[in-house]
């Protein structure tokens, strides 16, 4: 029998805030009604893949704004 592993964050004050960022743009795709009646295991692989680009897309907006910011 196969064990489900649960990854480990390496900060994890860092587990929150992904969170935060999740639900922020299942907000924004209008999913939150179907995660809140279903659950995350109700969306479709499709939608939780655009839930996990949107959030790397942001992450990566994010972090290049931090570098402008820093001029070398």
């Amino acid at each position: 029998m196969a064990r489900k592993r649960r990854r480990r964050s390496l900060v994890p004050q860092a587990e929150q805030a992904l969170d935060r960022y999740k639900y922020e743009i299942a907000s924004e795709l209008g999913l939150t009604n179907q995660i809140q009646t279903g659950g995350w295991n109700n969306l479709t692989t499709r939608q939780v893949g655009q839930i996990g680009g949107q959030m790397v897309k942001r992450m990566i907006q994010d972090a290049e704004q931090q570098l402008q910011g820093k001029q070398y």
